[in-house]
């Protein structure tokens, strides 16, 4: 399996647990900028990285300036989950739910790929 189809992986285990924590709702909810919402519709975009990556240095959270500012619009959340991988699973290591508005100062710049937006990636300790 590609490394891109695992991060995809071990980030679908991620919201589910997210959700099940939070008591989040997932079914129908997914679009571009927001993966779940609370019973009242407050969406919440989930954010997981893995605790360290493959060069051994501290994960990162990767967002971009366009579902932010949609978030921002609705009010939304950000649900971050930091995960070590355990045999073909996760392990939950820590979690923090935020509104959107109360994100780290961040500088945003050109993503590149496929996305126009602008990006920003967040290390696992500006986060918590």
């Amino acid at each position: 399996m590609s490394r891109s189809s695992n991060a995809s992986r071990y980030g679908s285990l991620a919201e589910k647990r997210a959700a099940e924590k939070y008591g989040l709702r997932l079914d129908g909810v997914h679009t571009s900028w927001c993966d779940a919402e609370f019973g009242n519709g407050n969406p919440v975009e989930i954010k997981s990285a893995m605790h360290r990556r493959a060069n051994g240095s501290p994960g990162r959270f990767r967002l971009f300036r366009t579902y932010h500012d949609r978030l921002l619009e609705a009010d939304g959340y950000y649900c971050f989950v930091v995960y070590r991988i355990r045999g073909r699973g996760i392990e939950v290591l820590r979690t923090l739910m935020t509104k959107a508005s109360r994100l780290p100062s961040t500088t945003w710049y050109g993503a590149g790929g496929h996305r126009s937006s602008q990006q920003t990636k967040l290390c696992i300790d500006t986060v918590f």
